[in-house]
């Protein structure tokens, strides 16, 4: 009897289609019901957001928390959300609804390329695993109630991911040029990824050892990303005089500076100061006065603060459970530390795009201790977590399956 952990399921198509059919009904279901039955919060944010996108199509100022033109977000958002008021006429009807459910579509395509990635690496036991972890993770789908970036960008990025290795299997410039358009989306929507274009490469010249497949590979993704942020930096040299490739927010990263968010702790006179300029004075004062506090915050500290809790979307009432409250955080604290053991795992499968999956996760990670930590920003990483976790998980099941097999039954004695 074939073991549902073997790869062979791969043959069983008519009860893996039933069964992926099964996870997807259950995922939609839990995000319409969940878009139907509540009562959605507006974040700071999202109120903000609305005012930009209004006062774009009503006077054509493309400003952020200002009346004047800057380039205070960049433009994956607001594009959006603009397209979406223009078409459902805003004046008449709220378009809040129409951006939710396109997120709920949004986030079933990205649920389906999480089945597709850990297909593609663990079998399709780790898929279906992913999958189905993917359908019932409840910030997944608390997101779509949110008027925000997680679950657009959310998408975008795992799709490159996925277009990214694809690229590096190819090798063809269709494929590296689609990736670059990805990731410049994904970097239209949140800059903090624009990176990792840098470190997918870096870690296809390690596998190959090839500096000119790698460098022509980079170019044309780099072109294809170029593409997509090309409008935007014309848009920015033109209105702004000066070169923006994403963003000029400052705000995240002078907010980073307070270990453990205390903004009263008065170690910086801020009067007549820009944020930058009090940023810069409180990490030259922490890391020289007070050492152990600010490497612990920007280590541990903001580590614990972002992959701590799950992301709660924007908040909603009556509170919709998607699984009993006591085991809620519970799931993603165990899904967050059994990514330590996938980390150990993808490090012994240093030639596959595991180990791709998890640098993208560390660098990650690493990136979000610059600026001010928040649960928020765990949201983008957990499809890989996710991903990595199943892979790696269903591969140690394999292994002690197959350990216990072979004890079970020793291979018979050479006669003589």
């Amino acid at each position: 009897m074939q073991s549902f952990w073997s790869k062979s399921i791969r043959g069983n198509k008519p009860a893996v289609i039933i069964l992926l059919l099964i996870i997807f009904i259950l995922a939609a279901y839990l995000r319409v019901d969940f878009l139907r039955s509540v009562q959605h919060s507006v974040s700071t944010d999202s109120k903000q957001y609305d005012i930009m996108v209004k006062q774009i199509l009503e006077k054509g100022v493309y400003g952020y928390r200002s009346t004047e033109s800057n380039a205070q977000v960049s433009p994956g958002l607001p594009m959006f959300m603009a397209a979406v008021y223009k078409l459902v006429d805003y004046k008449t009807h709220d378009p809040a609804p129409y951006i939710r459910y396109i997120q709920v579509v949004l986030s079933l395509i990205t649920l389906f390329l999480i089945y597709r990635l850990a297909r593609r690496m663990g079998g399709t036991a780790a898929g279906l695993l992913a999958a189905f972890i993917g359908a019932i993770y409840p910030p997944f789908i608390w997101s779509n109630g949110a008027v925000l970036t997680e679950v657009m960008c959310t998408f975008f990025l795992v799709s490159y991911l996925y277009l990214q290795i694809i690229a590096f299997e190819k090798k063809t410039w269709k494929w590296a040029l689609a990736s670059g358009t990805l990731i410049g989306l994904t970097v239209l929507t949140r800059p903090e990824f624009l990176p990792l274009i840098f470190v997918c490469h870096a870690i296809y010249f390690l596998w190959t050892r090839k500096w000119k497949d790698t460098l022509k590979l980079l170019v044309i993704t780099a072109i294809g990303a170029g593409i997509i942020l090309s409008p935007w930096m014309i848009r920015n040299i033109i209105t702004m005089k000066q070169v923006i490739i994403v963003a000029t927010q400052v705000n995240p990263f002078a907010a980073g500076t307070y270990p453990y968010n205390n903004y009263l702790d008065g170690m910086v006179d801020r009067h007549g100061k820009t944020q930058i300029e009090v940023a810069k004075e409180r990490l030259k004062i922490g890391f020289t006065e007070k050492p152990g506090l600010f490497l612990k915050w920007y280590t541990i500290g903001k580590l614990e603060y972002i992959y701590g809790k799950m992301y709660f979307g924007a908040g909603h009432k009556p509170y919709y459970s998607v699984f009993p409250y006591a085991i809620r955080n519970l799931f993603h604290q165990c899904l967050v530390l059994f990514f330590l053991i996938a980390l150990i795992g993808t490090a012994r499968r240093f030639r596959r795009p595991e180990f791709l999956l998890a640098s993208s996760v560390v660098v990650m990670s690493l990136i979000r201790l610059v600026f001010v930590p928040e649960f928020r920003y765990n949201y983008t990483a957990m499809p890989v977590i996710i991903i990595l976790d199943c892979v790696i998980g269903v591969a140690m099941i394999r292994w002690v399956y197959s350990r216990y097999k072979g004890r079970k039954n020793p291979a018979p004695a050479l006669s003589e």
